[in-house]
Order: C-alpha cells, then sequence, then structure tokens
C-alpha cells in the first residue's frame, strides 16, 4: 500500500503512545495514536502525559537509587542532588527529549514521555496490523489528549489512512475551531465525541474551559451527516444525578434518529492514570473516589434508555 506524496509525509506530530489491539475506541481492532496536548484539564483525566504539548520527564521516585547518573549525563541540568543526596527533577526547566537519562538510569526510574514522528513513521507501525483491520472491521483512531490540538499532524495522518483504506476514528474533547474539525471531518468515518457536562458554569469548573463551543462543534458535526458515538465519563456527585443526565438527553434528543447518530457510551471512572501524576510532578485532582458501583451505572443506563437511545456501558 502507499501513503500520500511525501509533502504529506514530512508532516510530523508530537504523540506520546501508539497502543495496538484497543477493542474499546472504535469498530474491530484499532491502533490508537495518542497526539500530546489537550486544551481542556478535566480533573480526572486518565493520560496526564497528554495535557502538554511538550518533553516530560516522568520519575518513579520508589524505585530510584540515587546513583546520580542521570545528574552527569543531561545536557539541560534537569535532573539534581538535593542537601540529603537524593535525586530529583526540576519542573521549570525544559526537557529536550534527548533520553539520556532514560539510557543510563540502572532502574528504569526515569522515563521522558513525547515523541515527535513524521506521518510516514506512524504509517508504518499502523501498516503492521492490517491482516486484523482487515479481518475485524477495525482501522486507526486519534487520540490523545487531543488530536485537533495538532490539526495539521492530524489531517495529515487522516489523509495518509483514508488513501491506504484504513478506517478512521477520532476521539475529542470537541473544543477545536470548527473550520479545522470540518476539514478533518472529511476524513473521518467515526467520531468518539466526549460530552462531560451541559452546565457551562460547572463545565468550566470541572475543565478550565467552558462547552459553548463544543456544543456548537457536536451539533454542526451532527447536521452534516457524519458519524457520532457520544462518550460521557461518569463520575458520581459530578455527572450521575438524574437532572444532569436529562439535561444531555434534552440536548441530543432532536438527532436521535439521524441515521449518523450511533448512541452514547457510558465511560466509568477509574483510577489507571493516577499514578502518572506523582511522576510528573503534579498532584491529583480528584478527591476521594468517584466511581460509581454496578447499581449506578444500571440505573443510568436505565435512564436513557427509558428514551429508546442506544447506550453501552464501556468496561475495560
Amino acid at each position: 500500500m502507499t501513503t500520500q506524496n511525501a509533502m504529506t509525509i514530512e508532516r510530523q506530530a508530537m504523540i506520546f503512545n501508539v497502543q495496538k489491539y484497543s477493542l474499546y475506541d472504535g469498530p474491530g481492532i484499532r491502533t490508537i495514536v495518542f497526539f500530546k496536548g489537550c486544551p481542556l484539564r478535566c480533573q480526572w483525566c486518565a493520560n496526564p502525559e497528554g495535557l502538554e504539548r511538550k518533553f516530560q520527564v516522568m520519575y518513579k521516585e520508589s524505585v530510584c537509587s540515587d546513583c546520580r547518573a542521570c545528574v552527569e549525563v543531561c545536557p539541560m541540568g534537569i535532573h539534581y542532588m538535593d542537601e540529603n543526596d537524593h535525586h530529583q527533577v526540576r519542573r521549570d526547566i525544559a526537557c529536550n527529549g534527548c533520553r539520556a537519562c532514560v539510557d543510563v538510569c540502572p532502574m528504569a526510574a526515569l522515563n521522558i514521555t513525547g515523541e515527535i514522528k513524521t506521518i510516514s513513521e506512524l504509517m508504518e507501525v499502523i501498516h503492521e496490523d492490517d491482516a486484523f483491520y482487515e479481518q475485524s472491521g477495525g482501522g486507526v483512531t486519534l487520540s490523545g489528549g487531543e488530536c485537533t490540538a495538532q490539526p495539521e499532524a492530524a489531517l495529515a495522518l487522516l489523509q495518509a489512512c483514508r488513501a491506504d483504506g484504513i478506517n478512521t476514528a477520532v476521539e475529542t474533547c470537541g473544543h477545536s475551531r470548527m473550520d479545522r474539525l470540518m476539514k478533518m471531518a472529511e476524513y473521518i468515518n467515526l467520531f468518539l465525541f466526549d460530552l462531560k457536562h451541559m452546565d457551562p458554569v460547572r463545565h468550566n469548573e470541572l475543565t478550565g474551559i467552558s462547552n459553548e463551543k463544543i456544543l456548537e462543534n457536536l451539533q454542526e458535526v451532527l447536521n452534516a451527516g457524519y458519524q457520532v458515538q457520544i462518550r460521557m465519563p461518569m463520575l458520581k456527585m459530578i455527572n450521575d444525578s438524574y437532572e444532569e443526565i436529562k439535561q444531555i438527553i434534552d440536548f441530543l434528543l432532536p438527532y436521535k434518529e439521524y441515521p449518523n447518530f450511533l448512541g452514547i457510551d457510558l465511560l466509568p471512572y477509574h483510577k489507571l492514570g493516577v499514578n502518572k501524576y506523582g511522576q510528573l510532578g503534579m498532584d491529583y485532582p480528584v478527591a476521594g473516589d468517584p466511581s460509581l458501583s454496578e447499581t449506578d451505572l444500571d440505573r443510568i443506563e436505565g435512564w436513557i434508555k427509558e428514551y429508546e437511545f442506544p447506550v453501552r456501558v464501556v468496561r475495560h
């Protein structure tokens, strides 16, 4: 198979992971490309390493032997020993992504999140699983972070996938310039579109951004006929009340009969990303445990089914 022309292939993306064999982010078996950078700061984000579009040091303090090896090789002076001869990481200095510290660490206590990849390099990885896509009806999903925060790179990757006959999906928070989003939409088979909260003030409290632009973009995508699956992260005492669910139902009711509206996925809160915050020198914003019980999830699913919406709970 061939990809796009040389100019498109030269485009680069900053990513933090390529995950193979995913079954939850679009139809069939999929490869997920995680882009770095996101305009939102959701308190429950499971991928904090995807928030900033830059190289970042991830440090597992519990396994560090304080051997000084990283201090000696870091060209930026990010690593240092404190007065107790204990390894520390300066978070106010930009990492250049050289990974010299990772290479010399004998305890695997360090990792650098962030890689610059050309579209052709990403396509090489993607094509390794062509047989799985063909057998399962799968393909590629762009995620993050937020892939639309790198619109040129995301568009180039989508175009390359389309040229090679690979099904595409985009997992998005929806906060993007509409013209950029609609340009990308021409090469997207499925939008996995997040709806976190309908109240703009509460949305701003939870994510750092109001939701007006997000809702406008969602309406535009639906009205243009593109395939949309709504995804709702579910947290106790945040968006699990009947009133909050009813607001989302009311917003989506005009689109219920649209053939391109595929229904609602409920994504229960989990703690899989909690340890990453400490490794990045960040505090975890969520207090307590907002996990919903199976009974809670069944109840919310039942509320949505009363309005005859297709709905499922996505359990990883």
